[in-house]
């Protein structure tokens, strides 16, 4: 018989809801790397400079983590460990400032190292200190820093570590993440024609089994019971046929994401404008052909100043002579408003733009409310200074038509959007 082990991951990344499928496969988690390790220098920098404060809420790690957190094919709830609990005093970098900059140093050594040792000597260091509260949740930050080095951590990853090599990790303890994360390793280089470097792709298999989506292999050799297993494990299979249309169904959100990207990159072009589309986007289907069809196969230096975030930006519109870049629009369809807003800070304050250049949150009408309490999130103190404006779903699709046959310039767009 094959290797069960094997067989299981050829089946758990054909299942069309499998997090393979749905997270470690999704665009949008790739944009969320850069976002999220800027936003864990914002941490950093405010711990050392003494203005972070003494509370979760509002502060710049509640962002950064919410950010994680609305990942939730895996990361559902990883904001609960970093929430203060008043009654136990947990996790005690809020009121201790002696642990808040311990925090800041484990966060910065490793947005600084490029070593497996420098990254577990870090974590070494804040296990000494016995920080009450402050456990391997953590690692879930240290992920979008080092994926092919931090695999991520939570209960139903640590169950399907358990259930899968017979080990006996515990949450809470950074020793038993450390002894876990060697296993994964070594699960991993096992398995990597079928994995991944990015240890997000493993991770994800030990969270649906141990969220109860497959059942473990049996670490017998006998044949009957591992017969058995195939068995459930067809069931699973057979389960995702009737899933698939659900699946569709899930893709509209994307289908409709890049719809509103076609359509201001078509407006864009009408305007006389030369268009990008995001490096990651260019090759999705639109119209008759894909995104990046008639736009900039390459940014030009002089305007994205060498910067990864502002080529992931959905579309940016340049001047055909100067080649300045003159707007900017983040499609927020259903994903975190906070990558883009991030990505539009690296724009602004990273890179020259025309004088006269704006920037653009595209959201769902119904989205409004949020986009404006993103905003003035403090932790975005300076977007009120780059004049970020919303442009509803409606009011593209609405005047979209009359702009690209009579409009010039970026006023008609202006007039139809507001600033927040």
């Amino acid at each position: 018989m094959s290797d069960p082990v094997a067989t299981l991951i050829s089946r758990w990344k054909d299942d069309p809801r499998s997090t393979y499928r749905t997270w470690f496969l999704w665009d949008q988690r790739l944009k969320n790397f850069r976002s999220i390790r800027r936003g864990i220098s914002q941490v950093v920098r405010e711990i050392e400079a003494g203005s972070f404060g003494v509370t979760y809420r509002g502060s710049s790690l509640e962002t950064v983590v919410g950010s994680v957190a609305e990942q939730r094919q895996i990361f559902k709830g990883a904001d609960h460990a970093f929430l203060w609990k008043p009654k136990l005093r947990i996790p005690d970098i809020y009121e201790n400032a002696e642990n808040q900059r311990a925090f800041a140093r484990l966060l910065d050594t490793c947005n600084c190292c490029s070593t497996a040792d420098e990254v577990i000597e870090a974590i070494r260091k804040i296990d000494a200190r016995c920080i009450k509260g402050l456990g391997p949740a953590v690692a879930n930050l240290l992920y979008f820093i080092h994926p092919t080095l931090v695999p991520p951590f939570n209960t139903a990853i640590v169950k399907g570590f358990n259930a899968l090599t017979g080990g006996n990790v515990k949450l809470g303890r950074w020793d038993h993440y450390l002894t876990m994360r060697s296993g994964v390793l070594k699960l991993n280089d096992t398995h990597r024609q079928q994995l991944s470097n990015d240890l997000g792709a493993i991770a994800g298999l030990l969270f649906d089994i141990g969220s109860g989506r497959y059942p473990a292999p049996p670490r017998t050799g006998d044949d009957s019971v591992l017969a058995g297993w195939e068995t459930d494990l067809a069931r699973v299979r057979e389960e995702t046929a009737a899933a698939r249309k659900a699946w569709a169904e899930a893709d509209a959100g994307d289908t409709t994401h890049t719809a509103m990207q076609g359509t201001l990159r078509d407006i864009g072009r009408s305007l006389d404008f030369d268009v990008w589309i995001a490096s990651n986007d260019r090759s999705r289907s639109y119209a008759d052909g894909v995104l990046g069809d008639g736009c900039l196969t390459e940014m030009p230096t002089s305007a994205s100043s060498g910067l990864e975030s502002v080529r992931l930006i959905d579309v940016v519109w340049l001047d055909r002579a100067s080649h300045q870049i003159v707007a900017a629009f983040e499609v927020e369809h259903s994903t975190s408003i906070f990558s883009g807003i991030v990505r539009m800070l690296d724009l602004a304050l990273g890179t020259p733009m025309a004088s006269s250049g704006k920037l653009f949150l595209v959201a769902p009408d119904n989205r409004r409310d949020e986009v404006a309490q993103q905003v003035r999130r403090p932790a975005f103190s300076k977007v009120s200074d780059l004049g970020i404006r919303y442009l509803p779903y409606s009011q593209v699709k609405e005047h979209g038509p009359a702009i690209r046959r009579f409009g010039a310039g970026l006023k008609p767009l202006l007039e139809i959007s507001e600033q927040l």
